[in-house]
């Protein structure tokens, strides 16, 4: 055996350069943190490397978010280039369909990691430069948190009708778009047991509500798109201090682990419009899997034609694994897979 494994340390095969990742997950979500070994992306905004990613590099997101190296719900953060002077780092979000244009568990995890390597202190800042804008977050030791991009109530007390059921939605942005259903209304059981259920049932009521209405976004075409469903409840929590439970379809039919950051912030900027959360009120919202994220209203802004909040919100990360991927010229699955 230990011929093997000092073979297997120097061969030539092993040694040669790969894309290399940090594992991490956020109240269970996945990260997969692209830190190493990647193209460098063209373009000063974010928004532009992505789509310089989406038109020259997808095939990397596939073989790194899809099975045999991730899976179905595999989550990714590519680090790239900032795009403000005065920013720390840039960063782009993947998953099974694409690219997502803000993600609060990555940045929990991403804040988390800078502060366990020592990048950064208790309290210190972090600029981060993401493709729905600029997002400052710190780690406080257990947890970090993080000022969102600013949230607004887009449209309220909308039908859709799927599979004969009408489902009443309200939609908000916290850095993407969601529709909110509340799920205690349409008696939808968000129990971990009901997850294949609720995949199935999210992604039909994206998939009718994105073809029906269009989510225009004030100021960059590029966030003007539905990213997904949020079932939520206030009576389906595990713990008397849980304010709501969230669970969110998004991508591909991809179901978030967590709250869902931008979700919350989402939820946040809905919750303050009906005058249920007031300034500076810390509230949890749980996850599918029971675990919270804190959210509060830290102010208001006006955004374009929107009044918009400003959310904070907090969550724990931590680091599973790191890798060093290969990608040999002859594997007939370079390009990946995926069973849902």
């Amino acid at each position: 055996m230990i011929k093997f494994t000092q073979q297997i340390e120097h061969s030539a095969l092993i040694a040669t350069a790969g894309i290399h990742t940090i594992d991490m997950h956020t109240a269970g979500e996945p990260l997969r943190i692209i830190y190493k070994g990647f193209p460098e992306l063209s373009g000063r905004r974010i928004v532009d490397k992505r789509k310089d990613c989406l038109e020259n590099h997808d095939s990397l997101r596939k073989q790194l978010m899809f099975e045999p190296r991730g899976h179905a719900d595999m989550y990714g953060a590519i680090l790239v280039g900032k795009e403000r002077d005065d920013s720390d780092f840039g960063v782009l979000f993947t998953h099974n369909e694409g690219y997502s244009t803000m993600c609060g568990h990555a940045i929990i995890a991403l804040t988390q990691l800078a502060y366990k390597i020592g990048h950064i202190g208790i309290g210190e800042t972090l600029r981060i430069d993401t493709p729905a804008g600029l997002v400052i977050s710190k780690s406080m030791g257990k947890f970090a948190e993080f000022i969102n991009v600013p949230s607004f109530v887009y449209k309220t007390e909308l039908k859709v009708e799927v599979s004969g059921v009408l489902y009443t939605f309200d939609i908000a942005f916290g850095g993407a778009f969601y529709a909110f259903i509340d799920a205690d209304l349409h008696d939808i059981d968000l129990s971990t047991e009901n997850h294949q259920v609720l995949k199935q049932l999210g992604s039909a009521l994206k998939c009718e509500i994105a073809h029906t209405l269009s989510c225009i976004h004030p100021y960059d075409s590029e966030l003007s798109f539905l990213y997904g469903v949020i079932f939520y409840s206030s009576k389906q929590t595990n713990e008397p201090s849980s304010h709501s439970k969230h669970v969110c379809i998004f991508a591909d039919g991809e179901l978030d682990r967590s709250p869902t950051g931008t979700g919350v912030s989402a939820r946040a900027a809905l919750l303050h419009a009906q005058g249920s959360l007031a300034l500076n009120d810390t509230i949890e919202i749980e996850s599918i899997l029971g675990y919270c994220f804190e959210v509060s209203v830290t102010g208001g802004i006006q955004y374009a034609n929107y009044d918009a909040v400003i959310p904070k919100v907090s969550g724990r990360a931590y680091i599973t694994g790191k890798h060093e991927f290969i990608l040999e010229d002859d594997d007939p699955l370079t390009d990946g897979f995926i069973f849902k």
